[in-house]
């Protein structure tokens, strides 16, 4: 592999399959491990056991803030939902930079249409690639054509859609890949 290049795990299946999850487990095990992580997660924001929203998670600080929300009065509409421009920017870009300069592995919950609708969080996704400093990341079911295509002239892409029967197997590769990337990295 060319040292210029790293790994970026772009990590992609249908909506509820466990993307989320997966990428929760993966920065889990590495922060167990001693790796310092950072960048973002995402999670339903449920009423009555209906979704109604989406909130947003600095994998370092732990601050979250509201992606999305059926009751956001202001922001780009997709479907039921208005994004949350704001904390969008202030949690998610925030959280991707403070990754560049102090995380070890990069995290990104998700690349999709909402989070597209930031001009910035689209630069700080594409900062983190450019990076020297491996990147997992989910993407929409609907970018998996297109966003890898996109990557490939600035890092090495690996597109990984997930199912029910290969989840486990998955989590397994990841993270043996993810170390290895790091154990190979020159110290600073």
């Amino acid at each position: 592999m060319d040292p210029n290049l790293k790994k970026v795990f772009l990590i992609t299946g249908r909506p509820g399959i466990g993307k989320s999850t997966l990428i929760r487990r993966i920065s889990e095990t590495l922060r167990r491990r001693g790796y310092r992580i950072g960048g973002i997660l995402t999670a339903e924001i449920r009423e009555g056991g209906v979704r109604v929203g989406f909130e947003i998670t600095d994998l370092e600080s732990g601050r979250k803030g509201v992606l999305a929300h059926v009751r956001q009065r202001e922001g780009p509409r997709i479907g039921k939902y208005r994004v949350n421009l704001e904390d969008l920017d202030s949690i998610g870009v925030q959280s991707i930079r403070k990754s560049l300069e102090r995380a070890d592995v990069i995290f990104i919950d998700e690349v999709g249409p909402m989070e597209l609708k930031s001009k910035k969080f689209f630069e700080a996704f594409m900062e983190a690639v450019r990076s020297d400093k491996p990147v997992v990341a989910t993407i929409h079911h609907s970018l998996k054509r297109r966003l890898p295509s996109t990557l490939k002239p600035v890092s090495e892409v690996e597109l990984i859609e997930i199912n029910f029967m290969n989840r486990e197997e998955i989590t397994d590769r990841i993270l043996g890949a993810v170390e290895k990337l790091l154990k190979n990295q020159p110290t600073e």
